[in-house]
C-alpha cells in the first residue's frame, strides 16, 4: 500500500512476509554472535576473577543498557521517521564488540565490550520492531513477531553450539569469541540487502494509520493500559534469573563441563524458538491471557536449575528458554497493539526501559542472595512472580483493541 501523499522513497520490492523472514535471517546471524557470547560470559568472567555478585552486576548492567537506553532511541526513531540508519548502527556494534572480547584478558575490558554489544541492541531494537510492526499489520501481530523470534532463536542455538565445538576441540575462550566475527559479518551483509529491497516498511501500514502518524508525529501520551502492562512486565523481570547466573552455578559447582554449558544453552534456545511461535499464535487467539503462564514458568526455573541433579537442571534450562521465548515474542506483539502507530518507537523504548531497570535490580539482588544460598534466591524469585501475577489479572478484565481494530 502506497502512502496517501505518494511515496518518498523507492518502493518495497518484497512482501511483508518475506520482510519478516529476511529480518529473521539477520537476527539469527546476529544472535549467533551475541548468544554465543552470552552462553559462556558467566564462566568466562569467573575465569577472570569475577564473583557471583560481579557476574550479576556486569550482565545485569548489560541487559539494562540494552533496555533502558531504548527510552531515548525509541523516541529518536519516532522523531526522525528513518529507522534504517539506527538499525544498521546497532547491528554493527554487535558484529564488532563481541569478537573484540577475544583480544582482552582482563575483567574490566571484557565487561565493557560485552555491554557495548548491549548498547548496540538498544540502538537498533525499537527501530527494527517498529518496522516489523508495520509489516505485521496484515499478518497478525503474534504470528509475525513469533516467526521472527523463532528464526532468531535458530541463531541463538547455533552460536552456543559453535562455542561448545571450539571449547570441546581444545580451544580457549578467546578463540571461541574470535570465531563469532564470521556470523557478525554475514549479518551486516544480509541487513544491507534487506534495506535495499524494503526501504520503506511504513508503506505496509493501513492508509488511515499512515495519515494519523503524519498528523500526530510526536503528539499524545501512552495509554493507561500500556503502563499497567509495563508494570506487570517489570514485576516478572524483577524475578527472572539471567542465564549468566545459572551458568555460573553449573560451572562453580562443577555440575557440567565448560564445553557442555553452551550446549545446554542451545537447548534452552531451541525451547524458546518453539515457544515463540506457539505463544505468538496463542496471543493472536486469546490476547494477553496467553501471558498467564509466564510468572509460573519464571518461578519454576530456580527450583529446577539450582538443583544438583542433571535431569532437573536440564529441565530448568528448557523452562527458562520457554520463558524467554514468551518474553521476546508475545510481549513485543502486545506493545504494537497497546500503542498507536505514531508512538510505537516511544512505546517499545519506554516498555523495555521499564522492565530493563527491573531486570538490572533483580539480577543484582538475585546474585547477592545466591551468595547467601540458593534457597534465599529461590524464595525471592517465587515471591516476585506472585506479585507479577497479581498485577496481570486485573489487566485481563479489559480486552485490548489495537489501533487498526484487531483484538489483542
Amino acid at each position: 500500500m502506497a502512502h496517501p501523499a505518494g511515496p518518498t522513497t523507492a518502493p518495497n520490492r518484497i512482501s511483508p512476509l518475506r520482510f519478516v523472514i529476511g529480518f529473521g535471517v539477520v537476527s539469527a546471524l546476529a544472535d549467533m554472535v551475541y548468544e554465543g557470547a552470552r552462553s559462556v560470559i558467566g564462566p568466562y568472567l569467573g575465569s577472570l576473577g569475577a564473583s557471583a555478585l560481579v557476574v550479576g552486576l556486569v550482565t545485569g548492567a548489560g541487559e539494562a543498557a540494552a533496555l533502558v537506553l531504548r527510552l531515548f532511541t525509541g523516541r529518536l526513531s519516532d522523531r526522525t521517521g528513518k529507522p534504517w540508519p539506527q538499525t544498521l548502527i546497532g547491528y554493527a556494534l554487535t558484529a564488532v564488540c563481541v569478537p573484540l572480547v577475544a583480544l582482552t584478558g582482563n575483567l574490566a575490558a571484557a565487561g565493557l565490550l560485552y555491554n557495548g554489544e548491549r548498547v548496540g541492541k538498544a540502538v537498533r531494537t525499537p527501530a527494527r520492531d517498529t518496522m516489523l510492526a508495520h509489516a505485521s499489520a496484515d499478518l497478525g501481530r503474534g504470528y509475525a513477531f513469533g516467526l521472527h523470534e523463532a528464526m532468531d532463536q535458530v541463531g541463538a542455538m547455533a552460536g552456543p553450539l559453535l562455542i561448545a565445538a571450539a571449547l570441546g576441540l581444545g580451544g580457549d575462550y578467546r578463540l571461541a569469541f574470535g570465531l563469532l566475527a564470521v556470523p557478525g559479518a554475514l549479518a551486516l551483509l544480509a541487513l544491507t540487502r534487506l534495506w535495499s529491497r524494503a526501504p520503506d516498511p511504513l508503506a505496509w501500514e493501513p492508509a488511515a494509520q499512515v495519515s494519523e502518524k503524519k498528523r500526530l508525529r510526536l503528539g499524545g501520551g501512552l495509554p493507561r493500559q500500556f503502563w499497567h502492562y509495563a508494570a506487570f512486565s517489570a514485576a516478572t523481570m524483577f524475578g527472572f534469573a539471567t542465564w549468566a547466573l545459572l551458568a555460573f552455578h553449573l560451572a562453580s559447582r562443577r555440575l557440567l563441563s565448560p564445553s557442555l554449558v553452551p550446549v545446554l544453552y542451545a537447548l534452552a534456545m531451541a525451547a524458546a524458538s518453539v515457544a515463540a511461535v506457539a505463544f505468538g499464535r496463542i496471543y493472536d487467539r486469546v490476547g494477553l491471557r496467553g501471558l498467564l503462564v509466564l510468572p509460573g514458568l519464571a518461578a519454576v526455573v530456580p527450583l529446577l536449575s539450582f538443583a544438583t541433579s542433571t535431569g532437573l537442571f536440564v529441565a530448568g534450562a528448557v523452562v527458562w528458554g520457554v520463558g524467554m521465548g514468551v518474553h521476546d515474542s508475545t510481549m513485543r506483539a502486545a506493545v504494537a497493539d497497546l500503542v498507536p502507530a505514531h508512538r510505537r518507537g516511544a512505546g517499545y523504548g519506554t516498555f523495555t526501559a521499564v522492565y530493563g531497570l527491573a531486570w538490572l535490580a533483580g539480577a543484582v539482588l538475585i546474585g547477592w542472595l545466591y551468595e547467601h544460598g540458593t534457597t534465599a534466591a529461590t524464595l525471592f524469585i517465587v515471591a516476585a512472580q506472585a506479585v507479577a501475577l497479581a498485577i496481570l489479572i486485573p489487566l485481563l478484565r479489559n480486552p485490548v483493541t489495537d489501533v487498526s481494530g484487531q483484538y489483542g
